[in-house]
């Protein structure tokens, strides 16, 4: 019964739970990022080289083969459109981390910058403000 004790303290630890909902809110992140470079940022880019769907650019290595039975192999392409794709949703999702992660870290500087409070006067030094204080009083 310990094993299952220590596991779910484990599992219930802040670190753990943090990263669930990190990797959860990440996948969320490199489906919109994904749907806004095929949907966004190729069309134009595909008009710029000649109106061609980029996400369907390959080459074929193969060609369909049907044989006497009607089978259709199908066709063997390397789809270098679809890797170019890929690798833009990699650079904008690598990007927009970066944003997220020096945004935090301006944002933690600024707190350590905050000046300390100045710390309390010590007792002795109450002591010497009070005297200092009953000497100025007498001198008037």
């Amino acid at each position: 019964m310990g094993f299952f004790k220590e596991f779910k303290t484990f599992a219930m630890r802040g670190n753990v739970v943090d990263m669930a909902v990190g990797i959860i809110i990440g996948g969320a992140f490199g489906k919109i990022v994904s749907s806004f470079v095929s949907d966004v940022i190729m069309p134009p880019i595909g008009i710029l080289i000649g109106g061609v769907d980029f996400s369907n650019l390959s080459i074929v290595l193969k060609h369909a083969v049907t044989n006497a039975e009607g089978v259709v192999t199908p066709a063997v392409t390397l789809n270098y459109g679809s890797f170019i794709n890929t690798i833009i949703d990699f650079i904008i999702i690598a990007f927009a981390i970066f944003l997220m992660i020096k945004g935090i870290n301006s944002f933690n500087q600024k707190k350590e910058e905050a000046p300390a409070p100045p710390a309390a006067p010590t007792r002795e030094e109450e002591l010497l403000t009070e005297i200092r204080d009953l000497l100025k009083g007498k001198a008037l």
